[in-house]
């Protein structure tokens, strides 16, 4: 086995790597950038070599810089994680070139499925079934609109050298054509330096739904079942879950066999996966191959018990696979959330910032947390917003839920915002819990943006418990630090007021070792737990069930989240609950007259001028924000009054852009 390995990547995934490669024994080489100089994977490794300035074009994009570190600190293999330079075939070439080992698949894989239209052709010849559509290279939006025309709205326009969502649109009519491919091929042609575009047709309510598949060097290709990544926003992945509850065996088997025919047609070694669509029907589409470790690849190590990463390491060595086909088994059920510095409380924008707190679940056989970040560490502009992946196990599909839903109650960052409550959201939604889910579930259920969970009986009864016992216990903190209790809090049992949104709700607590007895109403509540006073997460037992509920201090009570709900909750004596009704509440300010820039980012473009006159829905403005271009519409129709931004201009959250007419 290699005595030494680089990792030619950031973040969780090459903490991941450095994870394994410690367990086989293989040592680890760590490349950084200047905003990465106090990153945890540079912390992980044995070993860390400085390339360059933040942005990765200067950086991890540099494939002479890799090369160069591996040499100089004796590494004998580079991986590459995914994205970054994973699936550059001229990057594996002078890695070979220079002595090293690649560890991941040939260069003709690499070329063959890196690029979507000859991968699609290549596919249908080893007798993988496609998608209809057009697979030439498109010239220009008019002849887009032709094409779209003939294959029939609506239609998928994406990037020939795409990934990730990016350089992809759904377009459903002539202008939404004109406009997608345009704005792919503009954000192909940054992301990828490729700015091919091709169409194909766009299959209605799919399910995504793709194989992991294995090689060696000797022939040998398995699969190792599926995993649904059907749960998606703007085409990237959100939720994950092995196996799909969708899917037969039969489906599967079927699916299987195509995805390790494809690779044998390229001669395919190390880990890669196989993306499908599938149909209500369950006819599948092959959508692409990536060539290298998949963001979602835990799901599928939890559910077979193989480690991917240990077997590209032994792949890349010169290894037989370790397993057959007949050995691969599916047992239990895990899931996947993808946790993102973005507020989806305003359209999932980005955001960046220092983690001031930053606590993650207790991870157990049943909860795993992969991240590349820390308690103090910085979420920076310049690369993916993912803080991490958190996976969990069960024996059932119902038990993964449960213990995913538990985590995510107990993920506790602050600092920056973070699509945790989402997360939650998703995870409680009935659709979710009962399998009916496709591509579409997210712009279904969510059509108006995000607002928060559903504040259902049950988290409402659970919150009101638990806000009545967190006073308590502060109330007994306080009065025993100014020596007016005996330490069993006499000061805190009794009768209460709750207030939450405008609401009061009487409750009587008496506090008890280890927990407390509290009534709401006629409804008796046990809870039982060794919270304290300044923890950031409530962890206890709410009437037998176990729950997390993340607990925020404010200048007047605080502020509880549970299941994708945050709630400010006031708890009060009866006598004081009363005045309440005193206090006026503050006036917002009007800011309906501007166009507030909704995130850090550059100004691509402004499509309008002073004085001209816009309609709700028309683009006015174009913002880049970690690699992503967002376009900013009219929310009605208005008169340009001022323009205050120019291509170029570097902005901030709530910087003001556009003026408009009162």
């Amino acid at each position: 086995m290699f005595k030494k390995i680089l990792i030619a990547n950031r973040g969780e995934i090459a903490c991941r790597i450095i994870a394994s490669a410690k367990k086989m024994g293989v040592a680890s080489v760590a490349v950084y950038s200047e905003a990465d100089a106090d990153a945890r994977h540079v912390k992980m490794a044995d070993e860390a070599v400085f390339i360059g300035p933040p942005a990765a074009a200067e950086s991890y994009l540099v494939g002479e810089k890799i090369i160069a570190a591996a040499l100089k600190t004796g590494a004998e293999a580079i991986h590459p994680g995914y994205g970054f330079l994973s699936e550059n075939a001229g990057f594996l070439k002078e890695v070979e070139k220079a002595g090293l080992i690649f560890i991941g698949p040939g260069v003709e894989a690499i070329t063959s499925m890196g690029d979507k239209i000859a991968s699609k052709k290549l596919a249908a010849k080893a007798g993988v079934t496609t998608v209809p559509g057009y697979v030439g290279v498109i010239k220009d939006a008019k002849e887009a609109v032709k094409i779209s025309k003939e294959i029939g709205f609506p239609v998928m326009i994406k990037a020939s050298a795409g990934g990730g969502g990016k350089g992809m649109r759904i377009a459903e009519s002539e202008m939404e054509v004109e406009e997608g491919f345009n704005a792919s091929k503009s954000e192909a042609k940054s992301s990828f330096g490729d700015d091919r575009i091709f169409i194909e047709k766009y299959i209605t309510q799919p399910r995504h739904i793709e194989i992991q598949v294995l090689g060696d060097k000797h022939g040998n290709v398995i699969y190792l079942a599926e995993r649904e990544c059907s749960i998606q926003r703007r085409h990237q992945k959100v939720v994950e879950e092995a196996p799909s509850s969708f899917l037969d065996d039969a489906t599967r088997k079927a699916m299987g066999e195509q995805a390790v025919a494809l690779a044998q047609a390229v001669g395919y070694h190390s880990a890669g996966t196989v993306e499908f669509i599938v149909d209500n029907d369950k006819n599948f589409y092959f959508l692409e191959m990536n060539t290298r470790l998949q963001v979602e690849h835990p799901v599928t190590e939890l559910i077979t018990g193989v480690d991917l990463v240990e077997e590209m390491l032994k792949v890349a060595y010169g290894d037989k696979l370790s397993i057959k086909q007949s050995q691969v088994k599916i047992k239990g059920w895990a899931f996947e959330t993808r946790v993102y510095a973005e507020d989806p409380f305003r359209g999932f924008l980005p955001s960046i910032g220092r983690l001031t707190r930053y606590v993650t679940p207790p991870e157990n056989k049943n909860v795993r947390v992969d991240t590349g970040v820390y308690e103090g560490a910085e979420i920076s502009m310049f690369y993916d917003p993912m803080i991490a992946k958190l996976i969990t196990y069960g024996a059932s599909r119902d038990e993964a839920i449960a213990e995913m839903r538990k985590a995510l109650d107990a993920y506790y960052i602050r600092g920056i915002s973070h699509n945790i409550p989402f997360l939650s959201a998703v995870m409680a939604h009935p659709r979710m819990r009962s399998g009916d889910i496709s591509t579409s579930f997210i712009a279904e259920e969510y059509p108006d943006g995000f607002e928060g969970g559903h504040w259902s009986d049950d988290v409402k009864t659970a919150m009101l418990a638990c806000s009545t016992y967190v006073n308590a216990m502060i109330e007994i903190r306080n009065n025993n630090a100014y020596g007016k209790a005996d330490g069993h809090g006499f000061d805190a049992d009794g009768h209460w007021t709750v207030r939450v949104d405008g609401e009061r709700t009487p409750v009587h607590i008496n506090m008890q070792d280890g927990g407390g007895e509290i009534k709401i109403g006629k409804k008796s509540i046990t809870i039982r737990s060794q919270w304290m006073p300044g923890q950031p997460v409530f962890d206890g037992f709410i009437d037998g069930v176990h729950r997390f509920i993340e607990v925020d201090k404010l200048a007047s009570g605080f502020c509880l989240t549970s299941d994708g709900v945050s709630k400010n909750f006031i708890v009060l004596r009866p006598e004081i609950a009363e005045l309440y009704k005193y206090i006026k509440p503050k006036v917002k300010a009007d800011t309906s007259n501007l166009l507030l820039c909704p995130m850090p980012g550059l100004v691509v473009s402004v499509a309008v001028s002073v004085g001209d006159e816009v309609k709700a829905g028309q683009a006015l403005a174009i913002v880049e924000a970690m690699k992503m271009e967002n376009i900013l519409r009219a929310e009605k129709d208005a008169t340009i009054k001022a323009v205050l931004a120019k291509t170029g201009d570097s902005l901030a959250v709530d910087d003001v852009i556009i003026e408009f007419e009162s």
